[in-house]
């Protein structure tokens, strides 16, 4: 079994690094490969969304002492999150030709994992939230 580490920072969070290291790949290798008339719609679409899941992730942990703060943006989080797949399928879906359709395919499933994990997180940091309130009554 692998040792947990501490969470001492957003940075310790695991869906932070995915989310951080799929946005690096997006914006590395989809978003320059996208046609220039999507400058102004999916490429400025999917260039925002990816970048606010890590953005969000590490503003919500500096609120995680609020009973719901961190929910909120792990809320957040997720929406951006689902979004870029939505924008990744359509990516893949209406421009094949320009786009490696595989890395779209592993894209889109980092991000459901990430949803996923957001959802998951923000429902552990409230039971951990409810467990430490009970302890101080």
């Amino acid at each position: 079994m692998e040792d947990k580490k501490p969470i001492r920072s957003f940075q310790d969070l695991e869906v932070y690094q995915s989310s951080y290291q799929a946005m690096c790949e997006a914006f590395k290798d989809i978003l320059p490969k996208l046609p220039s008339e999507e400058k102004y719609d999916l490429v400025d679409q999917l260039r925002r969304s990816v970048k606010a899941i890590p953005r969000l992730i590490a503003e919500g942990h500096s609120k995680r002492h609020q009973r719901k703060g961190f929910q909120k943006y792990l809320d957040d989080a997720m929406t951006e999150s689902n979004e870029t797949i939505v924008s990744l399928t359509q990516a893949k879906d209406l421009y094949f030709s320009f786009v490696d359709i595989k890395l779209c395919e592993k894209l889109i499933d980092a991000y459901d994992k990430i949803s996923r994990q957001c959802y998951n997180l923000a429902l552990a940091w409230d039971k951990f939230g409810e467990r430490k309130a009970e302890r101080n009554r």
